[in-house]
């Protein structure tokens, strides 16, 4: 059966009738009321004047099964005993209403989706049994039957429309969108096929950095090498209390995307933004879509960089294809984009909300909610640097926030793998050493901890690969050294040492560098990042006769096309527009530029705004040592103007850069520390969670954590496992012996973001186990938990599959398992291989579960 057809579309004739027998017409508040009405006192299947039995609940759920069945046609149906499961499920589901704690207005205030959640939280074993397309079906009943549940309440009561407008406006939407289905004209299918095909055409491309040698390819298909991230949900195990289960680790990205119609994304530059909105567009566009995205199949994505239209004002729906560039713009049928945003078809993928100026973000985010209002049912995801906009930005219009998280040992050695071999296809010279320059890395990142504080990111273990390939595995260490490495890479050895005649242009490393510094000072003193051709010539014209080894090679126009042909930092995204490879190398450069032309007030009075993280941390990096004492200091010094969060953002800043300084007089980093000494002492787990960032300095503002309070002892721990540096298991190692179950929690859950075997020998093995689940992560994590010799309560935070569970666990032991991640499609019956376990734990974003053997009670995070 195609459950996938199964969905809103069906609800108007399905629902509406039946929705209204399961609450009471003459129950507290019928018609107008004064006040919310608690939903367990409307339901008509529950209390003494029930007027519905509980098997006439069964034949209503049999009924929606039955109505869902002819919607879809006679293709693949339900067999009758499956039908049967289904709609017992459906019945135990809706039940669940009857013992919401919860009244009319808080549950419309949710919202659909959310209701729909906590409805199957209710029931969290309904699905016990069911095949994977029956489980679907429960899944898209219950979310259809939830949009008219709240529209029920939206109408029986003025309460809920006077109280919470916006979120009613949304359901009736929802509603309208129900009752009618606008079909696409007649001339957009052929368009739809030519403009999805294109979309592959464009975006299924990935240039690994550094791999662009002089005779490869341009690039490799990001479908055959996409690296599947992690992603932090904001809010997840941010509570003052974590509970037994501890602060929740990553969850896959494309299982986050799934569970939600509209996602904030952020990440920080180099973290892989861009290239997940690649990723999504050419799968959707080619219908590869699997697993927990299937659901987007049949989608229309629009591609829309923000860059491309900062300076104006959100394009309209008729308008997405031209403010893209997109090279069919102008050949769209009339009405096309709109007629697919009505019927709810569309994905919109929002790339660079940072890469607005900062007073344009207001207003592109009011025009993004009026989008929003007019054309419900459609997803969306929007991607930013980290601090670009305020938390819960767009908390308003129901967007879901997630974080990319760095990249796990496991994703880092995946991802060195993937670029050997897209490394053997090119036109390099040494494929036959590759094999040996894969070990050597994969060895060298295990146990050099600066290589490891830096291969966090896609972008910074390209970089890695490249320099070692290039360097015959002696690899720099440090970012500085990194990046000075990379340009001398790109900049000086790339056409030498492949005997190149690069269109008849010489010029020394040093102009080169020069010249690409201009252009990226430009475009961080003019809050861009990207600029139009025209306008980089302009540069480089202006500043030729300050750089005579340049500008007797030829004009500013060939200089400009052997920067972006030559040098492998530009590129043309479009025929008119240029910008660099990554965000990252135009910070660089615009740092060593502002550092050169002594602009350090300029960099200073800059530093409050967290997108200038990087080009400070660079400029420290690359300034001389008086300088660089001055700068920082002028961070921790108190400066007009600056709300209380923004100095104390400067002060933290500079506290981070003292890891970057080259030299500084030890009178400078204890005046740093005196100064920022109180600022580490945070006051709630999710603050110290988010001090991480400045880096191994915080362990030693931090005080001595023996025999401190619980409360205490869990702010601490917090903030140590936030530093993604082994010296912090040495701070972490005196907290192990704490009673406290949240303590422990935290400890327990930070492993995957120190060395292995070194932390289950210093951390885990002396952890109290009692009552509390021990976090694994990947292979490694799972053999170490293996070797001292398991434990009765563990989470599952990545994909594993049956097998690796039920030979990595310890089974004797085992009697709580806790899934953050699930394939929906598998079934559960392999859990029968452990004799002991007595409750199976899902986490929110884990869907309907099928398979289960008995006596396991199933359990999921509301």
């Amino acid at each position: 059966m195609d459950t996938g057809a199964i969905g809103l579309r069906i609800a108007a004739t399905a629902f509406t009738p039946l929705v209204k027998r399961l609450f009471r017409q003459d129950g507290p508040g019928a018609g107008l009321a004064e006040r919310p009405v608690r939903i367990s006192a409307l339901v008509s299947f529950t209390g003494e004047k029930r007027t519905l039995t509980e098997r006439d609940l069964r034949r209503l759920a049999d009924e929606l099964v039955r109505r869902a069945e002819q919607s879809t046609g006679p293709h693949d149906p339900f067999s009758a005993a499956e039908r049967t499961a289904v709609a017992e499920a459906v019945a135990r589901t809706l039940h669940g209403l009857g013992t919401l704690d919860m009244d009319d207005a808080q549950a419309v205030g949710l919202g659909p989706e959310r209701f729909a959640g906590l409805l199957r939280t209710r029931a969290p074993d309904a699905c016990r049994g069911l095949s994977a397309d029956g489980a679907l079906l429960h899944d898209r009943l219950i979310d259809s039957a939830s949009v008219h549940i709240l529209h029920f309440f939206t109408q029986r009561s003025t309460f809920v429309p006077r109280t919470l407008v916006e979120q009613s406006r949304r359901i009736e939407e929802v509603i309208r969108l129900l009752t009618r289905t606008p079909g696409p004209a007649a001339e957009d299918h052929p368009f739809e096929a030519e403009y999805t095909a294109s979309l592959v055409q464009l975006h299924d491309q990935l240039t690994i950095v550094g791999v662009d040698f002089t005779n490869s390819p341009d690039s490799w298909s990001l479908s055959a090498t996409y690296l599947h991230l992690g992603v932090d949900v904001a809010g997840a195990g941010a509570g003052e209390d974590p509970g037994p289960g501890g602060p929740q680790p990553p969850i896959p990205v494309d299982q986050a995307l799934a569970r939600s119609e509209r996602v904030l994304l952020r990440g920080m530059a180099g973290a892989g933004k861009t290239t997940l909105v690649q990723w999504l567009a050419v799968s959707a566009a080619a219908g590869r879509l699997s697993g927990e995205l299937t659901g987007m199949r049949g989608r229309i994505p629009f591609v829309l960089p923000v860059r491309r239209f900062a300076g104006r004002d959100f394009p309209a729906p008729a308008e997405f294809l031209a403010a893209a560039r997109h090279p069919l713009a102008g050949a769209e049928p009339n009405g096309w984009a709109v007629r697919v945003l009505k019927a709810g078809r569309g994905l919109l993928l929002i790339d660079g909300i940072d890469e607005a100026p900062a007073d344009r973000r207001e207003e592109i985010r009011r025009q993004l909610d009026r989008l929003l209002r007019m054309f419900p049912g459609n997803l969306w995801l929007v991607t930013s640097r980290p601090s670009a906009v305020r938390d819960n930005w767009l908390a308003a219009q129901s967007f879901t926030e997630l974080s990319l998280a760095p990249m796990s040992r496991e994703q880092v050695d995946r991802f060195i793998r993937i670029w050997h071999a897209a490394s053997a296809d090119d036109g390099g010279r040494d494929h036959a050493r590759l094999p040996e320059y894969e070990r050597k890395l994969l060895h060298s990142v295990r146990i050099i901890r600066e290589l490891r504080r830096l291969a966090t990111n896609p972008l910074l273990c390209g970089l890695i690969c490249a320099l070692n390939r290039d360097r015959n595995g002696i690899l720099p260490r440090g970012r500085k050294a990194l990046y000075k490495a990379a340009l001398a890479m790109l900049l000086e050895r790339r056409d030498p040492e492949r005997e190149v005649d690069a269109d008849g242009i010489v010029l020394e490393r040093e102009a080169k560098e020069r010249l690409l510094q201009k252009l990226a000072h430009w475009m961080l003193l003019n809050d861009r990042s990207e600029i139009d051709r025209a306008t980089a010539v302009d540069i480089l014209t202006g500043h030729l006769p300050a750089i005579p080894s340049a500008g007797g090679q030829g004009t500013a126009e060939e200089l400009f096309d052997h920067l972006l042909h030559r040098t492998g930092l530009l590129r043309m995204p479009t025929p008119d527009s240029v910008d660099f490879v990554h965000r990252t190398f135009q910070d660089y450069l615009s740092a060593k530029e502002a550092v050169e032309r002594h602009d350090f007030p300029f960099l200073v009075n800059n530093a409050h705004r967290p997108d200038w993280d990087e080009v400070i941390r660079m400029a420290i990096s690359l300034a001389r040592p008086d300088e660089c004492a001055r700068m920082i200091e002028n961070l921790v010094s108190a400066k007009p103007g600056l709300r209380p969060a923004e100095a104390k953002y400067c002060k933290l800043l500079a506290a981070a850069c003292l890891e970057h300084a080259t030299e500084m007089s030890p009178e400078a980093r204890e005046m740093v520390r005196q100064r920022t000494r109180f600022l580490v002492q945070p006051e709630s787990v999710a603050s110290a969670r988010g001090l991480g960032w400045i880096g191994p300095i915080a362990l030693e503002l931090l005080p001595d954590p023996e025999g401190v309070p619980d409360r205490k002892a869990l702010l601490l721990a917090a903030t140590a496992t936030g530093v993604r540096d082994d010296a912090a298991i040495d701070y972490l190692a005196r907290l192990r012996s704490h009673p406290s179950l949240a303590v422990r929690a935290e400890l327990a859950g930070a492993w995957r973001r120190f060395d292995t075997e070194r932390y289950a020998d210093e951390i885990i093995a002396h952890l109290n186990p009692a009552g509390l689940y021990f976090t694994v992560t990947d292979l490694g994590e799972l053999a170490a938990l293996r070797r001292l010799g398991g434990r009765a309560r563990v989470k599952v935070a990545e994909r594993l599959t049956p097998d690796e569970l039920i030979d990595g666990l310890a089974a004797q032991p085992l009697t709580h398992l806790y899934l953050l991640v699930h394939d929906a499609r598998r079934g559960l019956d392999w859990l029968a291989a452990f004799p002991r376990l007595t409750t199976l734990r899902l986490g929110h974003h884990v869907g309907p579960v099928h398979g289960v053997p008995a006596g396991i009670t199933v359990e999921q995070d509301s």
